[in-house]
C-alpha cells in the first residue's frame, strides 16, 4: 500500500490514496487558510466513521434500519501533554431499536479497525531521501 502526500500551498497538505484525495489545512489563527479540516481532525473523524461503518454492517446483516442511529464522540485531552487520553463513544439509538441487539452492537462498534490500530500501533520508519 502506498499513499502520496503533497503540499499545494501555504499550510495545506493533501494525501492521495486509492484514487481519493483528502485535503487538510490549518486554521487561519495558526497561519493556514482554514480551507479544510486539520490533519488531527481527520484522524479523530476516522475513529467515528470507522465505528459507524461497523454499526451499519451490523444493522444491515440483521435487517435493522439504521436511520436515526447517531454517534457522539468525546475526546478528553491531557491538559499538560495535549494528547487524547480517553475516547468516549455514545451510540444514540432510536426508540424502536431492538433491545436484544444493544450489547452486540456495542461489541461490534469496538471492532473498528482504527481503534484496533490505536490499541496495537504500527512501528514507524521515517527516512528522508532525494527523489
Amino acid at each position: 500500500m502506498e499513499m502520496e502526500v503533497c503540499f499545494p500551498g501555504n499550510l495545506r497538505v493533501d494525501s492521495s490514496y486509492k484514487g481519493f484525495t483528502v485535503h487538510t489545512d490549518q486554521p487561519r489563527e495558526s497561519g493556514g487558510d482554514g480551507s479544510a479540516p486539520e490533519p488531527f481532525d481527520v484522524f479523530l473523524s476516522s475513529i467515528g466513521t470507522c465505528t459507524g461503518v461497523y454499526i451499519l454492517y451490523f444493522c444491515r446483516n440483521r435487517g435493522i434500519d439504521a436511520t436515526g442511529i447517531r454517534l457522539v464522540l468525546r475526546f478528553d485531552r491531557n491538559e499538560k501533554t495535549r494528547m487524547v487520553e480517553n475516547v468516549s463513544i455514545r451510540i444514540l439509538l432510536p426508540q424502536d431499536f431492538p433491545d436484544r441487539y444493544r450489547e452486540a452492537l456495542i461489541r461490534t462498534a469496538g471492532l473498528c479497525t482504527v481503534k484496533k490500530h490505536l490499541t496495537h500501533p504500527p512501528a514507524f520508519d521515517i527516512q528522508a531521501v532525494k527523489a
